[in-house]
């Protein structure tokens, strides 16, 4: 039976080369050669001895999901589409999921997915139309930043930034999410500095108080979209569950380390959520909040009952916050041309040819 490494832990691969009757240290050394140097073939870890080399290659596997396609957009963003394989739940399923490559100038970005679809059902949201596919496992959540890092080895800045807002509620997979994570943050492992690495919830009141509990973490970002519990009832059905005030209570009891501040993400929505009374009411519900910053999320469009706000009525509701001492920043989304932006991960495969569907 092969057994497979990616999404193991540093102790996992220890125990898994005692097993083979091989020094632990070993283990360690494969978890650097996977996640440190993205070497996923066990002829080149030169740094194990050939005979080891030889019975890993029959005995375990380092299975790194198919790329279905690569949509590049006109802004250097990068959709990959992934097709997953069937898990050993019952019934089986298999999935397809999406992870986004962005560069920029001293730095790169990758949004990664956590689950196939998502049970959430925000209204504005093109991935709530998918439903809840099926949770991903920590192997295929590192695949999503280990693939994309070593395809563009050649022109990555010194700085990665990993933002677990794609497909999936993160706090709903929790285990297998933070197992990534360690890894992800582990400075043997793939490295990212816990500065760089922010995790987007809807507002799972619980799995917030278990993330407050983790001695390794993300950031935390907070999907409120809304100002009244009314409003976000209709825009996020999560919050008839963990209403507003449950949610901003689990907020305030969250330990903030001394360089970390909370982000509440605002998508807007014309005509919806983004009047000057809008801005002012989530003044009066930030306030009582230490370290706060607010990203007004432009809507990203979609075959959904909803319009973008203008330009003028975002740079108000902007206004309205910093006049108030509330930190706001517009932030547009990457890939809109090849449906690679925020909400708009639905496994859409283009075929325009405006955009370019690229392949290795």
């Amino acid at each position: 039976m092969v057994t497979e490494l990616l999404g193991k832990s540093k102790d996992e691969l220890r125990e898994f080369c005692a097993a083979l009757h091989e020094p632990p240290y070993r283990g360690a050394q494969i978890y650097h050669a996977v996640y440190a140097e993205r070497k996923f073939d066990f002829a080149r870890m030169t740094n194990l001895p050939a005979p080891l080399r030889e019975r890993l290659a029959r005995e375990a596997g380092i299975t790194l999901p198919a790329v279905r396609q690569r949509y590049a957009s006109q802004d250097g963003s990068v959709r990959y589409l992934f097709a997953l394989p069937a898990t050993g739940e019952k019934p089986a399923r298999a999935a397809s999921v999406e992870a986004v490559f962005m560069p920029s100038d001293g730095r790169q970005a990758i949004c990664i997915s956590t689950q196939a679809g998502c049970a959430v059902d925000c209204q504005f949201c093109l991935t709530a139309q998918l439903g809840l596919i099926r949770n991903l496992t920590a192997a295929e959540i590192l695949a999503q930043v280990l693939l994309p890092l070593e395809e563009h080895q050649a022109e990555l800045a010194p700085q990665t930034n990993i933002v677990l807002m794609g497909q999936g509620e993160p706090l709903l997979n929790f285990d297998s999410v933070m197992a990534a994570v360690r890894i992800s943050l582990d400075p043997e492992g793939v490295g990212i500095s816990p500065k760089h690495v922010t995790l987007s919830t809807s507002g799972i009141v619980p799995g917030i108080e278990r993330l407050a509990q983790e001695k390794v973490r993300p950031k935390l970002a907070i999907s409120l979209n809304a100002s009244t519990d009314e409003q976000r009832d209709t825009l996020m059905p999560i919050n008839r569950k963990y209403p507003i005030a449950a949610l901003l209570e689990a907020c305030k009891k969250y330990p903030l380390r001394p360089w970390e501040h909370l982000t509440f993400e605002y998508v807007m929505l014309g005509g919806v959520n983004d009047s000057p009374e809008d801005a002012r009411r989530v003044v009066r519900l930030l306030a009582p909040l230490k370290s706060v910053k607010v990203n007004l999320i432009p809507w990203n469009p979609g075959e959904l009952p909803y319009r973008e706000s203008t330009a003028d009525a975002i740079e108000k509701f902007r206004q309205i916050l910093v006049d108030r001492g509330v930190p706001a920043f517009v932030r547009y989304s990457r890939g809109r041309d090849v449906m690679a932006a925020c909400g708009q991960l639905a496994l859409t495969e283009i075929s325009n040819s405006s955009t370019q569907a690229i392949s290795r």
